[in-house]
């Protein structure tokens, strides 16, 4: 089990296929929403935010999210569309796509360059 928050999105199936449902899924108002494709075997993202909150879903192919928020890390694969990521503010994330990848992002704020923190944390030393 993850540190990080993954929704399980309620799914509903039958022989025309399957439905997936967001409504009042999400911890925060929807106010922006982007999709990234094309991007196959590609890194994106490399940074946190001051106030920003988003919700992440592969809806097609695989999405290899990796997250550390100054304390823990991990890697998630998003690779159905019932299945949400929250990325907090404090998260640190990366996203590389594997073949046919499109990723669906929500976020809490309006774009705003200036909230971006593009400078990761720092590792403790180990001894």
């Amino acid at each position: 089990m993850s540190h990080f928050t993954m929704l399980q999105l309620p799914t509903f199936n039958d022989p025309r296929g399957s439905l997936t449902v967001l409504e009042r899924a999400l911890p925060f108002e929807i106010i922006r929403t982007y999709w990234i494709y094309g991007s196959d075997g590609q890194t994106r993202g490399g940074h946190r935010h001051t106030h920003t909150r988003q919700a992440l879903i592969a809806l097609n192919g695989e999405v290899s999210m990796y997250m550390y928020d100054g304390v823990t890390e991990d890697t998630i694969m998003l690779n159905h569309p019932s299945q949400c990521l929250l990325v907090e503010p404090k998260d640190w994330h990366t996203m590389t796509f594997g073949k046919g990848g499109v990723l669906l992002v929500m976020s809490s704020h309006a774009y705003d360059r200036s909230e971006y923190i593009d400078t990761p944390y720092e590792r403790a030393a180990h001894d």
